[in-house]
């Protein structure tokens, strides 16, 4: 089973040495405008399959992603110290116009999953020249709020005492700061989380919960300013994405895809519950919400879709 990264920056590369470390896939094929660097690690992560499990990495063109099953999108300008994920969706936009067709030409079946930040926005962009080039729908998708569900769900955690794996819930809407922590979907061995704090003795207090919210919420700007980017999280997210679809797990994960109307908010596309398969996106899950979090998805919709809009205005996007 072979499995394409197109980007051999921080974030492709990471992906290609977690999908490696979990034994994910056959072969392993990295693609880059800087043929140097792709090859580089992919000779890097090549020299770990010794430890780890029989893979082939490789580098190479576009025309070597013939019959991957699965594209991973991570090319684009990446997040800086001080810029939000809107801040590079200029000029993300502008390298996808080229990326998307040449991926889908090489690989005509492949299932595209999109990185790119910001996420969200740059997964509308992919529908959009995949529809033009007749892909099915559901095979392009974006990580979405994976990662940060997975935040969500470690941090709440480590502070009731359980295994993160026994904790469900999600992060929802645009991956970035407008998310929304939909606390009421939390449950740990199936009871609300209220209701196993009560019968743990546990408690979170609001100050708690403000304090998970900010560190979900902002924990990509302080690792940034911190060490310059992230990756190791995401690239074990986008692995765990990968799984599921070469293996057709049927899993539900939070990522990022078109909706005709989210909270009101039509034509958006973000992360909401949905079922992943071997053939992309197969179902969307819509939790009923409270009140309050309704509202937050709505303002956290109506962000993603100015930003969409303002891509549709440039006029570089096919109809």
């Amino acid at each position: 089973m072979k499995v394409g990264i197109v980007g051999a920056g921080l974030v492709g590369s990471t992906t290609a040495y977690s999908l490696l470390m979990r034994g994910v896939g056959s072969e392993i094929v990295l693609v880059d405008k800087d043929a140097r660097r792709a090859a580089s690690e992919a000779d890097d992560i090549g020299h770990a399959v010794p430890f780890t499990h029989p893979l082939t990495v490789r580098a190479a063109d576009y025309d070597g992603l013939e019959g991957a099953q699965v594209v991973v999108v991570a090319a684009g300008v990446p997040q800086k110290a001080g810029q939000s994920r809107m801040d590079v969706l200029g000029r993300n936009a502008a390298i996808f116009a080229d990326v998307i067709p040449s991926v889908l030409n090489a690989a005509p079946d492949a299932v595209l999953i999109i990185t790119s930040n910001p996420v969200d926005v740059m997964t509308h962009v992919a529908v959009r020249f995949a529809r033009a080039h007749g892909a099915p729908e559901g095979r392009v998708f974006g990580s979405g709020t994976t990662l940060d569900t997975a935040r969500f769900r470690q941090l709440i955690a480590t502070r009731i005492g359980v295994d993160a794996q026994h904790v469900h819930g999600y992060v929802l809407g645009e991956h970035g700061d407008s998310e929304v922590l939909a606390w009421s979907t939390m449950s740990v061995a199936g009871m609300p989380l209220d209701e196993f704090c009560r019968h743990r003795g546990a408690t979170i207090s609001g100050c708690d919960r403000a304090g998970i919210d900010d560190a979900v919420r902002n924990a990509a700007y302080r690792i940034i300013e911190g060490k310059g980017a992230t990756y190791y999280g995401v690239g074990a997210a986008i692995a765990r994405i990968v799984d599921t679809v070469l293996g057709d797990h049927r899993s539900v994960l939070t990522v990022s895809y078109p909706d005709a109307d989210v909270a009101g908010v039509p034509d958006v596309t973000l992360s909401l519950p949905r079922l992943v398969g071997g053939d992309g996106v197969l179902d969307t899950f819509r939790p009923d919400l409270p009140e309050d979090e309704t509202t937050a998805l709505a303002t956290s919709a109506s962000a993603v879709r100015s930003a969409i809009d303002e891509v549709e205005a440039s006029g570089n996007l096919p109809a």
